[in-house]
Protein backbone atom coordinates (compact mmCIF):
# COMPACT_ATOMS: atom_id res chain seq x y z
CA UNK A 1 0.00 0.00 0.00
CA UNK A 2 1.33 3.45 -0.94
CA UNK A 3 2.27 5.83 1.85
CA UNK A 4 0.91 8.66 -0.28
CA UNK A 5 -2.74 9.61 -0.57
CA UNK A 6 -4.19 11.28 -3.63
CA UNK A 7 -5.31 14.73 -2.55
CA UNK A 8 -7.62 16.19 -5.17
CA UNK A 9 -9.02 18.98 -3.06
CA UNK A 10 -7.07 19.66 0.10
CA UNK A 11 -3.51 20.71 0.72
CA UNK A 12 -3.44 18.58 3.86
CA UNK A 13 -5.49 15.54 4.74
CA UNK A 14 -6.93 16.89 8.00
CA UNK A 15 -10.18 15.56 9.44
CA UNK A 16 -12.76 18.21 10.40
CA UNK A 17 -12.36 17.43 14.10
CA UNK A 18 -8.62 18.16 13.78
CA UNK A 19 -9.10 21.65 12.34
CA UNK A 20 -8.70 24.76 14.50
CA UNK A 21 -11.83 26.65 15.51
CA UNK A 22 -13.04 30.22 15.59
CA UNK A 23 -10.52 32.98 14.98
CA UNK A 24 -7.69 30.43 14.87
CA UNK A 25 -9.28 28.85 11.79
CA UNK A 26 -9.61 32.26 10.12
CA UNK A 27 -5.90 32.83 10.70
CA UNK A 28 -4.88 29.44 9.28
CA UNK A 29 -4.16 30.12 5.58
CA UNK A 30 -4.13 26.44 4.68
CA UNK A 31 -7.76 25.94 5.74
CA UNK A 32 -9.27 29.43 5.91
CA UNK A 33 -12.07 30.18 3.45
CA UNK A 34 -13.12 33.59 4.75
CA UNK A 35 -16.56 34.51 3.50
CA UNK A 36 -16.61 31.19 1.66
CA UNK A 37 -17.40 29.19 4.81
CA UNK A 38 -20.94 27.82 4.52
CA UNK A 39 -23.60 28.42 7.15
CA UNK A 40 -23.18 24.86 8.43
CA UNK A 41 -19.39 25.25 8.62
CA UNK A 42 -19.73 28.54 10.48
CA UNK A 43 -21.93 26.83 13.04
CA UNK A 44 -19.66 23.79 13.37
CA UNK A 45 -16.40 25.72 13.75
CA UNK A 46 -17.53 28.63 15.93
CA UNK A 47 -17.36 31.22 13.15
CA UNK A 48 -20.78 32.85 13.50
CA UNK A 49 -20.38 36.55 14.10
CA UNK A 50 -16.72 36.46 13.11
CA UNK A 51 -17.62 36.88 9.42
CA UNK A 52 -20.11 39.00 7.48
CA UNK A 53 -23.39 37.12 7.29
CA UNK A 54 -23.50 36.60 3.55
CA UNK A 55 -21.81 33.47 2.20
CA UNK A 56 -19.84 34.04 -1.00
CA UNK A 57 -18.85 31.34 -3.45
CA UNK A 58 -15.26 30.67 -4.47
CA UNK A 59 -16.10 32.23 -7.84
CA UNK A 60 -17.37 35.40 -6.12
CA UNK A 61 -14.16 35.66 -4.11
CA UNK A 62 -12.07 35.15 -7.24
CA UNK A 63 -13.87 38.02 -8.97
CA UNK A 64 -13.23 40.31 -6.00
CA UNK A 65 -9.54 39.45 -5.80
CA UNK A 66 -8.98 39.91 -9.54
CA UNK A 67 -10.88 43.19 -9.53
CA UNK A 68 -8.61 44.56 -6.82
CA UNK A 69 -5.46 43.02 -8.23
CA UNK A 70 -5.96 44.57 -11.64
CA UNK A 71 -6.36 48.02 -10.07
CA UNK A 72 -2.84 47.90 -8.67
CA UNK A 73 -0.66 50.37 -10.60
CA UNK A 74 2.60 48.37 -10.57
CA UNK A 75 3.61 44.74 -10.80
CA UNK A 76 5.42 45.02 -7.46
CA UNK A 77 2.20 46.09 -5.77
CA UNK A 78 0.44 43.13 -7.40
CA UNK A 79 3.22 40.88 -6.05
CA UNK A 80 2.68 42.20 -2.53
CA UNK A 81 -1.10 41.84 -2.84
CA UNK A 82 -0.82 38.20 -3.93
CA UNK A 83 1.61 37.47 -1.09
CA UNK A 84 -0.95 38.87 1.33
CA UNK A 85 -3.61 36.66 -0.24
CA UNK A 86 -1.62 33.44 0.14
CA UNK A 87 -1.01 34.37 3.77
CA UNK A 88 -4.78 34.55 4.30
CA UNK A 89 -6.30 31.88 2.06
CA UNK A 90 -4.12 29.41 0.17
CA UNK A 91 -7.04 27.69 -1.55
CA UNK A 92 -8.23 30.96 -3.06
CA UNK A 93 -4.70 31.99 -4.03
CA UNK A 94 -3.96 28.75 -5.85
CA UNK A 95 -7.33 28.66 -7.59
CA UNK A 96 -6.70 32.12 -8.99
CA UNK A 97 -3.09 31.33 -9.93
CA UNK A 98 -3.97 28.07 -11.70
CA UNK A 99 -6.79 29.66 -13.67
CA UNK A 100 -4.77 32.76 -14.63
CA UNK A 101 -1.21 31.50 -15.12
CA UNK A 102 -0.53 33.58 -18.23
CA UNK A 103 -1.34 36.75 -16.33
CA UNK A 104 0.00 35.90 -12.89
CA UNK A 105 3.11 33.76 -13.38
CA UNK A 106 5.15 36.86 -14.33
CA UNK A 107 3.95 38.40 -11.04
CA UNK A 108 4.57 35.53 -8.63
CA UNK A 109 7.81 34.60 -10.37
CA UNK A 110 10.11 36.09 -12.99
CA UNK A 111 10.41 38.93 -13.77
CA UNK A 112 8.56 40.57 -10.84
CA UNK A 113 10.01 38.27 -8.20
CA UNK A 114 13.42 39.77 -8.95
CA UNK A 115 12.20 43.23 -8.00
CA UNK A 116 10.42 41.69 -5.03
CA UNK A 117 13.68 40.18 -3.79
CA UNK A 118 15.56 43.45 -4.23
CA UNK A 119 12.93 45.15 -2.05
CA UNK A 120 12.19 42.18 0.24
CA UNK A 121 13.21 43.81 3.50
CA UNK A 122 11.11 46.88 2.73
CA UNK A 123 7.95 45.03 1.67
CA UNK A 124 8.26 42.31 4.32
CA UNK A 125 4.98 41.46 6.02
CA UNK A 126 4.70 37.91 7.27
CA UNK A 127 7.48 35.30 7.32
CA UNK A 128 7.05 32.25 5.13
CA UNK A 129 9.17 29.15 5.38
CA UNK A 130 12.27 28.74 7.53
CA UNK A 131 15.25 31.04 7.97
CA UNK A 132 18.36 29.20 9.14
CA UNK A 133 21.31 31.46 9.81
CA UNK A 134 24.99 30.72 10.22
CA UNK A 135 24.49 31.58 13.88
CA UNK A 136 22.33 28.44 14.14
CA UNK A 137 25.19 26.08 13.28
CA UNK A 138 25.07 23.13 15.63
CA UNK A 139 21.34 23.58 16.23
CA UNK A 140 19.74 23.23 12.78
CA UNK A 141 17.75 20.14 13.78
CA UNK A 142 16.12 22.16 16.58
CA UNK A 143 15.01 24.82 14.10
CA UNK A 144 13.54 22.23 11.76
CA UNK A 145 11.47 20.86 14.63
CA UNK A 146 9.74 24.25 14.83
CA UNK A 147 8.10 23.64 11.44
CA UNK A 148 4.69 22.11 12.15
CA UNK A 149 4.19 19.93 9.03
CA UNK A 150 5.13 16.29 9.48
CA UNK A 151 5.11 15.27 5.81
CA UNK A 152 7.22 17.74 3.84
CA UNK A 153 8.09 16.28 0.43
CA UNK A 154 9.62 19.21 -1.50
CA UNK A 155 12.04 21.85 -0.21
CA UNK A 156 13.50 24.67 -2.26
CA UNK A 157 16.58 26.09 -0.55
CA UNK A 158 18.91 28.96 -1.41
CA UNK A 159 21.70 30.91 0.23
CA UNK A 160 20.83 33.96 -1.89
CA UNK A 161 24.25 34.40 -3.46
CA UNK A 162 23.19 34.39 -7.13
CA UNK A 163 19.55 35.40 -7.39
CA UNK A 164 18.45 35.28 -11.04
CA UNK A 165 20.84 37.62 -12.86
CA UNK A 166 20.81 40.08 -9.97
CA UNK A 167 23.71 38.76 -7.91
CA UNK A 168 24.06 38.48 -4.14
CA UNK A 169 20.75 39.39 -2.49
CA UNK A 170 21.42 37.51 0.74
CA UNK A 171 18.35 36.70 2.82
CA UNK A 172 16.23 38.87 0.52
CA UNK A 173 16.52 35.96 -1.91
CA UNK A 174 13.84 34.11 0.08
CA UNK A 175 11.37 35.33 -2.53
CA UNK A 176 12.80 32.74 -4.94
CA UNK A 177 12.06 29.57 -2.90
CA UNK A 178 8.63 30.97 -2.01
CA UNK A 179 7.87 31.69 -5.67
CA UNK A 180 9.24 28.38 -6.94
CA UNK A 181 7.12 26.40 -4.51
CA UNK A 182 3.98 28.27 -5.52
CA UNK A 183 4.71 26.99 -9.03
CA UNK A 184 5.22 23.44 -7.76
CA UNK A 185 1.65 23.63 -6.49
CA UNK A 186 0.07 25.60 -9.34
CA UNK A 187 1.82 23.80 -12.21
CA UNK A 188 2.14 20.25 -10.87
CA UNK A 189 -0.31 19.98 -8.01
CA UNK A 190 2.15 19.33 -5.18
CA UNK A 191 -0.06 19.98 -2.10
CA UNK A 192 1.14 23.22 -0.47
CA UNK A 193 1.31 21.57 2.96
CA UNK A 194 4.01 19.27 1.54
CA UNK A 195 6.27 22.18 0.50
CA UNK A 196 8.75 24.26 2.46
CA UNK A 197 10.92 27.21 1.37
CA UNK A 198 14.20 27.58 3.25
CA UNK A 199 16.70 30.42 3.36
CA UNK A 200 20.23 29.59 4.49
CA UNK A 201 21.30 33.00 5.75
CA UNK A 202 25.08 32.86 5.74
CA UNK A 203 25.58 36.61 5.26
CA UNK A 204 26.01 38.74 2.16
CA UNK A 205 28.65 40.68 0.29
CA UNK A 206 26.04 43.21 -0.89
CA UNK A 207 27.28 46.47 0.57
CA UNK A 208 23.94 48.24 0.10
CA UNK A 209 22.13 45.56 2.10
CA UNK A 210 24.77 45.54 4.83
CA UNK A 211 24.15 49.27 5.25
CA UNK A 212 20.34 48.97 5.09
CA UNK A 213 18.78 48.85 8.57
CA UNK A 214 15.68 47.20 7.07
CA UNK A 215 17.63 44.33 5.53
CA UNK A 216 16.23 41.12 7.04
CA UNK A 217 19.41 39.02 6.91
CA UNK A 218 22.53 38.67 9.01
CA UNK A 219 24.54 41.89 8.44
CA UNK A 220 27.96 40.33 8.00
CA UNK A 221 30.08 38.98 5.15
CA UNK A 222 29.38 35.50 3.84
CA UNK A 223 30.46 32.34 5.58
CA UNK A 224 33.17 30.70 3.51
CA UNK A 225 35.41 27.68 3.22
CA UNK A 226 35.23 24.78 5.63
CA UNK A 227 32.74 26.57 7.89
CA UNK A 228 30.32 26.94 4.96
CA UNK A 229 30.75 23.32 3.91
CA UNK A 230 30.14 22.11 7.47
CA UNK A 231 27.00 24.27 7.71
CA UNK A 232 25.56 22.79 4.49
CA UNK A 233 26.48 19.27 5.62
CA UNK A 234 24.66 19.78 8.92
CA UNK A 235 21.64 21.15 7.07
CA UNK A 236 21.40 18.24 4.65
CA UNK A 237 21.74 15.65 7.41
CA UNK A 238 19.17 17.39 9.61
CA UNK A 239 16.57 18.03 6.91
CA UNK A 240 16.62 14.46 5.65
CA UNK A 241 16.45 13.11 9.20
CA UNK A 242 13.41 15.30 9.90
CA UNK A 243 11.68 14.40 6.60
CA UNK A 244 13.19 11.18 5.18
CA UNK A 245 11.17 11.33 1.93
CA UNK A 246 12.01 14.95 1.12
CA UNK A 247 13.29 16.21 -2.23
CA UNK A 248 15.72 19.15 -1.88
CA UNK A 249 16.03 21.56 -4.79
CA UNK A 250 19.15 23.75 -4.68
CA UNK A 251 18.31 27.16 -6.06
CA UNK A 252 20.40 30.20 -6.99
CA UNK A 253 23.68 29.17 -5.40
CA UNK A 254 26.77 30.77 -6.94
CA UNK A 255 28.78 28.76 -9.47
CA UNK A 256 31.59 28.00 -7.03
CA UNK A 257 29.09 26.20 -4.77
CA UNK A 258 26.42 24.98 -7.20
CA UNK A 259 28.45 22.34 -9.05
CA UNK A 260 30.20 21.15 -5.88
CA UNK A 261 26.97 20.77 -3.89
CA UNK A 262 25.25 18.85 -6.68
CA UNK A 263 28.18 16.45 -7.01
CA UNK A 264 28.55 16.04 -3.26
CA UNK A 265 24.92 15.19 -2.52
CA UNK A 266 23.27 13.80 -5.65
CA UNK A 267 24.17 10.18 -4.79
CA UNK A 268 23.41 10.56 -1.09
CA UNK A 269 20.03 12.30 -1.08
CA UNK A 270 17.11 13.29 -3.31
CA UNK A 271 18.53 16.54 -4.68
CA UNK A 272 18.83 18.49 -7.88
CA UNK A 273 19.91 21.96 -8.94
CA UNK A 274 17.30 23.70 -11.06
CA UNK A 275 19.75 26.27 -12.42
CA UNK A 276 21.90 23.45 -13.80
CA UNK A 277 19.49 20.61 -14.57
CA UNK A 278 16.11 22.32 -14.91
CA UNK A 279 17.48 25.00 -17.23
CA UNK A 280 19.24 22.27 -19.22
CA UNK A 281 16.04 20.28 -19.69
CA UNK A 282 13.86 23.20 -20.74
CA UNK A 283 16.53 24.36 -23.21
CA UNK A 284 16.99 20.88 -24.68
CA UNK A 285 13.22 20.67 -25.09
CA UNK A 286 13.23 24.00 -26.92
CA UNK A 287 16.01 22.85 -29.25
CA UNK A 288 14.21 19.60 -30.04
CA UNK A 289 10.94 21.44 -30.68
CA UNK A 290 12.72 24.02 -32.86
CA UNK A 291 14.10 21.22 -35.05
CA UNK A 292 10.61 19.75 -35.29
CA UNK A 293 9.28 23.16 -36.31
CA UNK A 294 11.90 23.55 -39.05
CA UNK A 295 11.10 20.10 -40.43
CA UNK A 296 7.34 20.74 -40.23
CA UNK A 297 7.81 23.85 -42.38
CA UNK A 298 9.56 21.82 -45.06
CA UNK A 299 13.09 22.65 -43.98
CA UNK A 300 15.90 20.12 -43.63
CA UNK A 301 15.15 17.35 -41.11
CA UNK A 302 18.42 17.57 -39.21
CA UNK A 303 19.01 15.91 -35.88
CA UNK A 304 20.34 17.49 -32.72
CA UNK A 305 23.72 15.88 -33.38
CA UNK A 306 24.08 17.99 -36.53
CA UNK A 307 23.72 21.31 -34.70
CA UNK A 308 26.49 23.66 -33.57
CA UNK A 309 25.70 25.50 -30.35
CA UNK A 310 27.43 28.65 -29.14
CA UNK A 311 26.81 29.67 -25.53
CA UNK A 312 27.28 33.15 -24.13
CA UNK A 313 28.03 32.46 -20.48
CA UNK A 314 29.89 29.45 -19.13
CA UNK A 315 28.41 29.13 -15.65
CA UNK A 316 26.14 26.54 -14.12
CA UNK A 317 23.25 27.12 -16.54
CA UNK A 318 25.34 26.99 -19.72
CA UNK A 319 27.42 23.99 -18.75
CA UNK A 320 24.33 22.19 -17.43
CA UNK A 321 22.61 22.70 -20.80
CA UNK A 322 25.64 21.50 -22.71
CA UNK A 323 26.02 18.39 -20.56
CA UNK A 324 22.42 17.35 -21.20
CA UNK A 325 22.69 18.18 -24.91
CA UNK A 326 25.81 16.02 -25.12
CA UNK A 327 23.90 13.09 -23.59
CA UNK A 328 21.11 13.57 -26.11
CA UNK A 329 23.59 13.79 -29.00
CA UNK A 330 25.24 10.58 -27.85
CA UNK A 331 21.88 8.85 -28.14
CA UNK A 332 21.99 9.87 -31.82
CA UNK A 333 25.32 8.09 -32.27
CA UNK A 334 28.03 10.65 -31.46
CA UNK A 335 30.83 9.92 -29.04
CA UNK A 336 31.13 12.13 -25.97
CA UNK A 337 34.12 13.90 -27.54
CA UNK A 338 32.28 14.48 -30.81
CA UNK A 339 29.21 15.79 -29.00
CA UNK A 340 31.23 18.19 -26.83
CA UNK A 341 32.93 19.39 -30.00
CA UNK A 342 29.58 20.73 -31.19
CA UNK A 343 29.18 22.90 -28.05
CA UNK A 344 31.22 26.10 -27.82
CA UNK A 345 31.36 28.70 -25.07
CA UNK A 346 32.20 32.36 -24.73
CA UNK A 347 32.78 33.69 -21.21
CA UNK A 348 33.86 37.09 -19.94
CA UNK A 349 37.37 36.51 -21.35
CA UNK A 350 36.37 35.31 -24.81
CA UNK A 351 36.08 31.94 -26.51
CA UNK A 352 36.75 28.98 -24.21
CA UNK A 353 39.82 27.35 -25.80
CA UNK A 354 42.49 24.98 -24.55
CA UNK A 355 45.31 27.51 -24.65
CA UNK A 356 43.69 29.57 -21.89
CA UNK A 357 45.15 29.10 -18.42
CA UNK A 358 42.28 30.74 -16.52
CA UNK A 359 39.56 28.11 -16.98
CA UNK A 360 37.55 26.72 -14.08
CA UNK A 361 37.21 22.94 -13.92
CA UNK A 362 33.60 22.88 -15.17
CA UNK A 363 34.67 24.63 -18.40
CA UNK A 364 37.53 22.32 -19.30
CA UNK A 365 35.47 19.62 -21.11
CA UNK A 366 34.32 22.35 -23.54
CA UNK A 367 37.71 23.95 -24.14
CA UNK A 368 38.52 23.24 -27.81
CA UNK A 369 41.64 23.57 -29.92
CA UNK A 370 41.20 26.96 -31.54
CA UNK A 371 43.01 30.30 -31.59
CA UNK A 372 41.79 32.78 -28.97
CA UNK A 373 38.74 34.86 -29.92
CA UNK A 374 38.05 37.94 -27.85
CA UNK A 375 34.36 38.72 -28.30
CA UNK A 376 31.02 37.09 -29.03
CA UNK A 377 30.49 38.54 -32.49
CA UNK A 378 33.88 37.25 -33.61
CA UNK A 379 33.03 33.85 -32.09
CA UNK A 380 29.78 33.74 -34.09
CA UNK A 381 31.78 34.43 -37.24
CA UNK A 382 34.32 31.70 -36.41
CA UNK A 383 31.98 28.96 -35.15
CA UNK A 384 29.04 29.63 -37.52
CA UNK A 385 26.54 28.20 -34.98
CA UNK A 386 23.04 27.05 -35.82
CA UNK A 387 21.93 28.20 -32.36
CA UNK A 388 23.13 30.79 -29.87
CA UNK A 389 22.14 30.39 -26.22
CA UNK A 390 22.47 33.30 -23.83
CA UNK A 391 22.92 32.48 -20.14
CA UNK A 392 25.25 35.34 -19.30
CA UNK A 393 23.11 37.69 -17.23
CA UNK A 394 24.45 40.46 -19.48
CA UNK A 395 21.69 42.42 -21.25
CA UNK A 396 21.74 43.32 -24.95
CA UNK A 397 24.80 41.20 -25.67
CA UNK A 398 23.05 39.64 -28.66
CA UNK A 399 23.59 42.81 -30.65
CA UNK A 400 22.07 43.66 -34.00
CA UNK A 401 25.31 42.54 -35.68
CA UNK A 402 25.23 39.19 -33.87
CA UNK A 403 21.60 38.54 -34.78
CA UNK A 404 22.12 39.58 -38.41
CA UNK A 405 25.11 37.21 -38.67
CA UNK A 406 22.94 34.38 -37.36
CA UNK A 407 20.36 35.21 -40.02
CA UNK A 408 23.06 35.25 -42.69
CA UNK A 409 24.42 31.83 -41.75
CA UNK A 410 21.07 30.09 -41.10
CA UNK A 411 17.71 30.04 -42.85
CA UNK A 412 16.04 29.55 -39.44
CA UNK A 413 18.48 30.80 -36.79
CA UNK A 414 17.78 29.58 -33.26
CA UNK A 415 18.21 32.41 -30.76
CA UNK A 416 17.66 31.66 -27.07
CA UNK A 417 18.10 34.69 -24.78
CA UNK A 418 17.55 32.92 -21.46
CA UNK A 419 18.91 35.28 -18.80
CA UNK A 420 16.45 36.44 -16.13
CA UNK A 421 14.80 38.75 -15.31
CA UNK A 422 13.65 40.55 -18.47
CA UNK A 423 16.09 43.40 -17.85
CA UNK A 424 18.98 40.91 -18.18
CA UNK A 425 17.83 39.26 -21.42
CA UNK A 426 20.52 39.12 -24.11
CA UNK A 427 18.05 40.56 -26.63
CA UNK A 428 14.33 41.14 -26.99
CA UNK A 429 11.95 39.07 -29.07
CA UNK A 430 11.32 42.05 -31.32
CA UNK A 431 15.05 42.47 -31.99
CA UNK A 432 15.47 38.78 -32.83
CA UNK A 433 12.58 38.81 -35.29
CA UNK A 434 13.35 42.23 -36.78
CA UNK A 435 17.05 41.66 -37.47
CA UNK A 436 16.45 38.25 -39.10
CA UNK A 437 13.52 39.31 -41.26
CA UNK A 438 11.16 37.26 -39.09
CA UNK A 439 13.13 34.02 -39.56
CA UNK A 440 14.44 33.58 -35.99
CA UNK A 441 13.16 30.85 -33.70
CA UNK A 442 13.28 32.74 -30.43
CA UNK A 443 12.95 31.79 -26.78
CA UNK A 444 13.64 33.78 -23.63
CA UNK A 445 13.84 33.13 -19.90
CA UNK A 446 11.31 35.79 -18.95
CA UNK A 447 8.18 36.46 -21.01
CA UNK A 448 8.02 38.79 -23.98
CA UNK A 449 4.75 39.79 -25.66
CA UNK A 450 3.79 38.75 -29.16
CA UNK A 451 5.41 40.79 -31.91
CA UNK A 452 3.65 42.05 -35.04
CA UNK A 453 5.98 42.45 -38.01
CA UNK A 454 5.72 42.11 -41.77
CA UNK A 455 1.97 41.58 -41.52
CA UNK A 456 2.44 38.57 -39.23
CA UNK A 457 2.20 37.85 -35.49
CA UNK A 458 5.19 36.12 -33.88
CA UNK A 459 4.72 34.25 -30.61
CA UNK A 460 8.02 34.06 -28.71
CA UNK A 461 8.69 30.98 -26.64
CA UNK A 462 9.47 31.25 -22.96
CA UNK A 463 12.08 28.72 -21.88
CA UNK A 464 10.70 28.83 -18.37
CA UNK A 465 11.97 26.21 -15.94
CA UNK A 466 8.43 25.93 -14.61
CA UNK A 467 7.78 23.64 -17.56
CA UNK A 468 10.27 21.19 -16.04
CA UNK A 469 10.93 21.29 -12.30
CA UNK A 470 7.33 20.94 -11.04
CA UNK A 471 6.74 17.83 -13.14
CA UNK A 472 10.10 16.34 -12.15
CA UNK A 473 9.30 16.99 -8.50
CA UNK A 474 5.86 15.43 -8.83
CA UNK A 475 7.35 12.32 -10.45
CA UNK A 476 9.90 11.99 -7.63
CA UNK A 477 7.25 12.44 -4.93
CA UNK A 478 4.79 9.99 -6.48
CA UNK A 479 7.42 7.29 -7.00
CA UNK A 480 9.46 8.06 -3.89
CA UNK A 481 12.58 8.01 -6.07
CA UNK A 482 15.66 7.77 -3.89
CA UNK A 483 17.75 9.86 -6.29
CA UNK A 484 17.16 12.33 -9.12
CA UNK A 485 19.11 11.36 -12.23
CA UNK A 486 20.16 13.10 -15.42
CA UNK A 487 18.14 10.50 -17.31
CA UNK A 488 15.03 11.87 -15.60
CA UNK A 489 15.79 15.36 -16.86
CA UNK A 490 16.42 14.14 -20.39
CA UNK A 491 13.09 12.29 -20.25
CA UNK A 492 11.44 15.47 -18.98
CA UNK A 493 12.93 17.43 -21.89
CA UNK A 494 11.80 14.93 -24.50
CA UNK A 495 8.34 14.73 -22.94
CA UNK A 496 8.03 18.53 -22.96
CA UNK A 497 9.12 18.73 -26.60
CA UNK A 498 6.57 16.06 -27.51
CA UNK A 499 3.82 18.13 -25.86
CA UNK A 500 4.28 20.89 -28.46
CA UNK A 501 1.31 20.40 -30.78
CA UNK A 502 0.89 21.03 -34.48
CA UNK A 503 -1.22 24.07 -33.58
CA UNK A 504 1.59 25.38 -31.37
CA UNK A 505 4.08 25.04 -34.22
CA UNK A 506 1.67 26.62 -36.70
CA UNK A 507 1.73 29.66 -34.40
CA UNK A 508 5.53 29.58 -34.18
CA UNK A 509 5.61 28.24 -30.61
CA UNK A 510 8.27 25.82 -29.42
CA UNK A 511 6.73 25.39 -25.97
CA UNK A 512 3.14 24.49 -25.07
CA UNK A 513 0.85 27.26 -23.92
CA UNK A 514 0.86 27.88 -20.17
CA UNK A 515 -2.82 26.97 -20.05
CA UNK A 516 -1.73 23.33 -20.55
CA UNK A 517 1.07 23.31 -17.99
CA UNK A 518 -0.66 20.98 -15.52
CA UNK A 519 -1.26 18.50 -18.31
CA UNK A 520 2.38 18.84 -19.34
CA UNK A 521 3.59 18.43 -15.75
CA UNK A 522 1.50 15.28 -15.33
CA UNK A 523 3.08 13.81 -18.48
CA UNK A 524 6.58 14.70 -17.25
CA UNK A 525 5.86 13.27 -13.79
CA UNK A 526 4.68 10.01 -15.35
CA UNK A 527 7.88 9.77 -17.42
CA UNK A 528 10.11 10.57 -14.43
CA UNK A 529 8.31 8.12 -12.15
CA UNK A 530 8.53 5.50 -14.89
CA UNK A 531 12.32 5.84 -14.92
CA UNK A 532 12.40 5.53 -11.12
CA UNK A 533 10.45 2.28 -11.31
CA UNK A 534 12.47 1.00 -14.28
CA UNK A 535 15.81 1.48 -12.51
CA UNK A 536 14.79 0.36 -9.04
CA UNK A 537 14.97 3.86 -7.55
CA UNK A 538 11.33 4.00 -6.41
CA UNK A 539 10.32 3.43 -2.80
CA UNK A 540 6.57 3.66 -3.41
CA UNK A 541 4.70 0.67 -4.88
CA UNK A 542 3.98 1.12 -8.57
CA UNK A 543 0.26 1.78 -9.16
CA UNK A 544 -1.51 -0.19 -11.87
CA UNK A 545 -2.43 3.05 -13.65
CA UNK A 546 0.55 5.34 -13.19
CA UNK A 547 -0.74 8.24 -15.32
CA UNK A 548 -4.12 8.08 -13.57
CA UNK A 549 -2.49 7.95 -10.15
CA UNK A 550 -0.34 10.99 -10.96
CA UNK A 551 -3.40 12.98 -12.02
CA UNK A 552 -5.41 11.87 -8.96
CA UNK A 553 -2.60 12.92 -6.62
CA UNK A 554 -2.47 16.48 -7.95
CA UNK A 555 -3.87 19.12 -5.62
CA UNK A 556 -6.94 20.89 -6.99
CA UNK A 557 -7.98 23.89 -4.87
CA UNK A 558 -11.73 23.85 -4.19
CA UNK A 559 -14.07 24.43 -1.26
CA UNK A 560 -15.29 20.91 -0.65
CA UNK A 561 -17.78 20.76 2.27
CA UNK A 562 -16.15 20.29 5.68
CA UNK A 563 -19.38 19.17 7.40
Amino acid sequence: MSTLSPSPAAGAAVAPDELPRGADLLHDPLHNRGTGFSAAERQAFGLRGLLPARVLSLEDQIDRILENLRKKPTDLEKYVYLNDLVDRNETLFYRILIDNLDELMPIVYTPTVGQGCQQYGHIFRRPRGLYISSEDAGHIADLLDNWPAEDVRVIVVTDGERILGLGDLGANGMGIPVGKLSLYTACAGIPPAMTLPIMLDVGTENAAFLADRLYIGMPHPRLKGEAYDAFIEEFMAAVTARWPQVLVQFEDFANHHAFALLQRYRDRYRVFNDDIQGTAAVTLAGLLAALRLIAAEGGPARGLSEQRLLFLGAGEAGVGIADLVVSAMMEEGLSAEEARGRCWFVDSHGLVVRSRADLAAHKLPYAHEHPPVADFLAAVEEVRPTAIIGVSGQPRTFTREVIERMGRYNERPIIFALSNPTSKSECTAEEAYTYTGGRAIFASGSPFPSVKLYGKTYNPGQGNNSYIFPGVGLGVVVSGAGHVTDEMFEAAARTLAAQVTADDMANGRIYPTLSRIREVSAAIATAVAGIAYQHGLATEPRPDDLPGYVRAFMYNPTYDPLV
